[in-house]
């Protein structure tokens, strides 16, 4: 018997298993694929507050973003960190007026205090406009911050596996049946395997899939509780040298971001809002988003973007809470708790919600839930770091210089991904190693057979696909054939 079971392996449901965990309750996590397989790892990577929600007055979702933003970065600062972005002024989009006073609450709202405030810049104090035409003379530069999204979902999972939960990645929840005030769930491997177990309350965080999880637990509902929102990135080679990013607006109100992406080797475009009622396994950007983004960034970038300068792409689904809006993108992002029951059996979905705060969601799921959980230990996340975030005074740069001593033997390539993928968990994965030749067969792209070890043992990882594309970005760094034949010696040295 678990008091809670929690169906979904995204950011939400990583999350609230690491906060109900701490505060010793028994918790089980299943997803049926691997974690973050989804819309977790398909943002795009941003801990911010939301500059265009401004615009929607959603001013309460922008300040909650912000202060978690400041939360976020002392609890992660190895794979969260400060990003400067750009906004240049469009004359025929927004009066400066109007940015200024938005950026001037975005600076503002949310107490900021570790990053450094908005500043006017134009073509002739800053480089940053040279990639960009001419007639961009003017703009803002703003904070914000960057974060590996599939990695923060795995170290949720860890953190909450080390205070007592128990995960089930590629799982799926197959029927969920009320039973004395309880729930009784069916739960079956990727493998086939059948496991029955109990649990005091449900909560479904599937995300995508969560009106289906409500479903089958045999709520009854005459409209869909989400509206499900496209988001596709395209990924091309680098354009620009600036470390700062791009925010362009755009004709249609929304906004395009172009980020510096895989230590400025490539650049990330995105994001499109738009319905989704398609294959939820089979998400892809699709000709017409890929040819959007790159007529927006065309628009901004002297050099023009086409589609065969894509290397790579990425889509997700977005579970909005359906408020009945007209358009895809000015649905709320804001996250909606519905604390239901059936036959005395509770169930909590969660519908909705941004990256940023997944922390804050975590902590309100468990308060509709304390007068089913009265001797549950108080919330305490807020103060806490993320395995290997436990860097003194948040400062990754001193922790970097401490282990280019501690590791001069290192390519400091290598060694400063590793550093900002595991923190100072770097210890554990390197052991006594004191040569790349201890770290074992080298796969290709910097990969060795030691951190596989480390991520197969410790991070849920069991397929090259969970390696190359969520531990780590490593599968934009081969060539596809070099890809091919890494895919089936990973898989051999997996199954080892």
């Amino acid at each position: 018997m678990y008091d809670i079971l929690i169906i979904g392996g995204g950011i939400n449901g990583a999350g609230i298993a690491r906060d109900a965990a701490g505060r010793g309750l028994k918790v089980l996590l299943c997803e049926k694929d691997d974690l973050a397989s989804h819309t977790s790892s398909a943002s795009t990577k941003l801990i911010h507050g939301g500059l265009r929600y401004l615009e929607q007055y959603d001013f309460a979702l922008v300040r909650k973003a912000l202060m978690e933003r400041e939360v976020l970065l002392r609890a992660a600062p190895h794979i969260i960190w400060p990003l400067r972005f750009v906004l240049p002024h469009h004359k025929e989009l927004r009066p400066s007026w109007l940015i200024r006073l938005g950026l001037f609450l975005y600076d503002h709202l949310g107490g900021r205090k570790l990053l450094p405030a908005t500043k006017t810049r134009t073509r002739k104090n800053s480089t940053v406009f040279d990639p960009l035409k001419p007639h961009f003379r003017t703009g803002f530069e703003y904070s914000d911050c960057w974060v590996e999204d599939s990695r923060l979902v795995v170290l949720n999972a860890v953190d909450a596996v080390e205070r007592g939960a128990e995960m089930m990645p590629r799982t799926a929840c197959v029927d969920l049946t009320p039973k004395d005030g309880n729930w009784q769930a069916q739960l079956k491997s990727d493998s086939g395997a059948l496991t029955t177990v109990e649990a005091k309350t449900v909560i479904n965080a599937a995300g995508p899939w969560v009106d289906a999880i409500a479903g089958q637990a045999g709520l009854n509902s005459n409209a869909p509780q989400v509206r499900l929102v496209k988001g596709s990135h395209i990924i091309v080679p680098k354009l620009f040298d600036d470390p700062r990013s791009f925010i362009f607006q755009t004709g249609d109100g929304r906004v395009v971001f172009a980020i510096p992406y895989e230590n400025g080797q490539f650049t990330l475009i995105g994001t499109t809002d738009l319905p989704y009622e398609d294959n939820l396994d089979q998400v892809e950007a699709s000709p017409d988003e890929i040819d959007y983004l790159c007529a927006v960034a065309s628009e901004y970038f002297e050099r023009p973007v086409t589609a065969d300068q894509v290397v790579a792409t990425y889509s997700g689904v977005r579970p909005l809470f359906d408020d009945q809006a007209e358009d895809a993108s000015s649905v709320t992002r804001d996250y909606v708790l519905k604390l239901q029951d059936r036959d005395g059996a509770p169930i909590l979905s969660v519908i909705g919600g941004k990256i940023t705060t997944y922390r804050k969601l975590a902590e309100d799921v468990l308060a509709h839930l304390s007068a089913a959980f009265p001797n549950a230990q108080t919330k305490w996340t807020a103060e806490a770091a993320l395995p290997g975030g436990d860097i003194a005074d948040a400062d990754f740069d001193a922790f970097a210089a401490q282990c280019a001593k501690s590791y001069a033997w290192m390519d400091p390539a290598l060694l400063n991904r590793l550093a900002r993928a595991y923190g100072t968990r770097i210890e554990t994965l390197l052991g006594s190693a004191t040569s790349e030749a201890d770290l074992g067969k080298h796969y290709g792209g910097g990969l060795y057979q030691r951190e596989i070890d480390y991520l197969v043992t410790h991070e849920f990882a069991r397929t090259p696909e969970d390696i190359l594309q969520r531990r780590t970005k490593l599968g934009l760094h081969v060539d596809v054939a070099v890809a091919a034949d890494l895919q089936s010696q990973l898989q051999m040295a997996l199954v080892a």
